[in-house]
């Protein structure tokens, strides 16, 4: 009896019947964003799955700072989730105070998705290949420009991540959104960008952009005669953006094993695959410590960007 009360307390469990009440899927970002795609799908499945409605909270702000805080001192009760992105690792390094600890306040729940990201030129860059391109910043440094949504964002700190990569210094035109920074792009005021798949491969087709390499591990079914970043040089580079659930630190095991099993569920469904290739986006799914991993893995890596290409926290 006594050995039978010991792994009962060693094994955290949830109290109570759970879930029983509504659960709140916090996005701490705009409706329309990649974890707001993410988290509407999947709430809508995991609702009769649970037994209660699934709601989704749109709280964004501060690079999704302000939502992100509000899960992480949650109950840790299984009634708060989050569905995020890989920002959530990067943040540490670009504010000089955060309200939250992406690996001390946060209970993984699993990979959602992956979205891969492309290197684009406008077509007057007489640099047409990621090895011209190279070249031509070595020989004039600071002459070649690239844009960004803004200071931080996946975007800039991928561009970032090349620059130490190759040993090379560019010119960063960070914008207020993604639409001024695309426009200006295709106007030819920035020469190079970073761009999600589904937005740069509509462009390239139309041969207002032109393809410098795939953001991604390997070659994307969209633009599959690209090279990657590795393929074209830059040996074991990627900057692909992945994206997963959370629930605050303290989650019951048993809460965190079910909830991975249900999205699972639901994203390994061959309907998962379309709806969100449609957004540029590829259904992914792991065990809580999987992504544990790469939470902990990625904020070391672009820690480390951020320091050595100098960029400044907020």
């Amino acid at each position: 009896m006594a050995a039978g009360l010991v792994a009962a307390l060693a094994t955290p469990r949830a109290a109570f019947a759970w879930p029983d009440q509504p659960v709140k899927l916090v996005v701490p970002f705009t409706p329309g964003t990649g974890p707001d795609i993410i988290a509407r799908y999947v709430a809508e499945r995991l609702s009769p799955k649970l037994g209660q409605p699934v709601v989704v909270e749109n709280v964004a702000g501060a690079s999704g700072n302000i939502g992100s805080q509000q899960v992480a001192r949650a109950k840790p009760d299984g009634h708060t989730l989050m569905s995020s992105v890989n920002t959530l690792v990067m943040n540490p390094s670009l504010f000089k105070t955060l309200p939250y600890d992406p690996v001390a306040d946060f209970a993984p729940l699993g990979l959602s998705a992956w979205g891969s990201l492309v290197l684009v030129a406008h077509p007057g860059q007489k640099p047409s290949t990621l090895a011209e391109m190279i070249a031509a910043a070595k020989a004039q440094p600071k002459t070649l420009t690239y844009g960004s949504p803004g200071v931080g964002t996946p975007h800039h700190l991928s561009m970032a991540l090349v620059e130490t990569a190759a040993g090379i210094e560019l010119v960063h035109v960070p914008y207020r959104g993604t639409a001024g920074a695309v426009q200006d792009l295709l106007g030819g005021q920035i020469g190079y960008m970073f761009l999600p798949v589904h937005v740069s491969a509509q462009h390239i087709r139309a041969g207002k952009l032109k393809a410098i390499a795939a953001g991604s591990p390997q070659r994307l079914p969209q633009l599959a005669d690209l090279p990657t970043l590795s393929e074209a040089g830059l040996k074991g580079v990627d900057v692909d953006m992945w994206y997963g659930f959370f629930a605050p630190k303290g989650t019951p095991a048993d809460v965190v094993g079910r909830l991975n099993k249900e999205i699972a569920a639901i994203l390994d469904a061959p309907e998962a695959k379309a709806a969100f290739e449609a957004q540029g986006l590829i259904p992914a799914t792991s065990t809580p410590a999987a992504l544990g991993e790469i939470v902990a893995r990625d904020r070391a890596r672009w820690a480390d960007v951020v320091a050595k290409r100098g960029i400044q926290p907020e």
